[in-house]
């Protein structure tokens, strides 16, 4: 007979700050063996680790988490990156306070760690190449955001500025405003147009890294764009932020991990019918949004993808385009996925030639 399993680990909630953490210490029976914090520098964690060797950790997602999870399973612990969206004990604690929540992380962590919902990280090389692409992003905001107040600003003027981030559209625009009576709008609207071209000359700066980078360390990125629709930043993001494409175990797993299947309030015989959850990659699912857009817009290609998108918008009923999106959008993250883990070439029309040859025999029977 096989005795009852005890746990033997020491575990160590700790709640990831800026500039220090809160760290509670659970002994072998789950008492509270000490409470206290910890600056937050390398040399500093790494004693942890040497005060309590291969100890269970528990740490929320944050700013801090990736690296710092790196450096304690480097060190020999047993390390949880706890999902903060799941972790409503803690979030939605009365008495929230940064001592309470790495006692409640300890105490998840010893009874079930998959309680925390673990996430992962990827490796430092993919963190360090997700930069530009993350630097890019931020940097077509900006963009956005002062074409835009231009945009608003002078209409209470009576004009209407043909400007988007092209080059020529900022010439057009020089030209217009010269034209005008006011002589002064140009000279107040001068620095602001330096601004969205410089910012297009740094942001074609970091296309090129991005392209030069999945050249050189990714094919399988380059091998994801034969897909109508996804480019070298959605491609490479998807390689980067997945990390492992034998991560899940089912390939469809990969929609509910990036937030594109509807969330569940099933009770009794109540199911109501719910958004998509939102959850995971944020930037990740808008790059793969715009790209359901561009397959079902007037520029895709013909592709299964574009014909099953076009037979859910023909349904009709509330939000139906939009619903369709998403559901190529899911389909889409699925087939890179598919294609990435079996090293397969993208067939854009596979389904419906799959149709084809099983509708062939009973046509010549006929």
């Amino acid at each position: 007979m096989k005795k009852k399993q005890t746990h033997s680990q020491t575990i160590i909630g700790i709640d990831l700050g800026d500039k220090k953490h809160a760290v509670c210490v659970l002994g072998k029976d789950g008492e509270i063996v000490s409470e206290f914090s910890i600056s937050n520098r390398e040399a500093r964690l790494e004693q942890l680790a040497r005060d309590y060797p291969r100890a269970r950790v528990s740490l929320e997602v944050g700013t801090h988490s990736p690296w710092i999870s790196r450096l304690l399973s480097e060190a020999g612990m047993e390390v949880f990156v706890a999902n903060a969206r799941k972790l409503r004990a803690i979030y939605q604690n009365d008495r929230k306070c940064d001592e309470l929540d790495a006692r409640m992380l300890a105490k998840i962590a010893r009874l079930d760690p998959s309680m925390l919902h673990p996430i992962r990280h990827g490796g430092e090389q993919h963190q360090r190449d997700l930069l530009p692409i993350k630097m890019r992003d931020t940097l077509v905001r900006q963009r956005v955001a002062v074409i835009g107040s231009m945009r608003a600003l002078v209409k209470a003027l009576g004009l209407r500025l043909d400007l988007n981030h092209n080059a020529a559209s900022v010439r057009r625009v020089r030209a217009t405003l010269e034209s005008e009576s006011e002589g002064g709008l140009l000279a107040m609207l001068e620095p602001a147009l330096q601004v969205v071209e410089t910012l297009n000359q740094q942001i074609a700066l970091y296309d090129a890294r991005i392209a030069e980078t999945a050249k050189q360390r990714y094919p399988e990125a380059l091998k994801l764009r034969s897909i109508g629709g996804v480019g070298p930043i959605t491609s490479l993001c998807f390689v980067l932020s997945i990390d492992d494409p034998q991560r899940f175990k089912d390939a469809r797993d990969v929609g509910a991990y990036l937030g594109l299947v509807p969330r569940r309030d099933q009770s009794g015989g109540s199911d109501k019918q719910l958004p998509i959850s939102k959850a995971g990659n944020r930037y990740l699912r808008k790059l793969l949004v715009q790209s359901a857009h561009y397959i079902l817009g007037p520029f895709g290609t013909d592709c299964d993808l574009r014909r099953h998108g076009l037979k859910l918008a023909q349904r009709g009923g509330k939000a139906a385009k939009k619903r369709a999106t998403i559901a190529v959008a899911r389909k889409l993250a699925v087939l890179m996925l598919t294609l990435w883990r079996k090293q397969r070439d993208y067939e854009p029309l596979r389904h419906a030639e799959q149709t084809q040859r099983a509708e062939e025999p009973e046509s010549l029977a006929a």
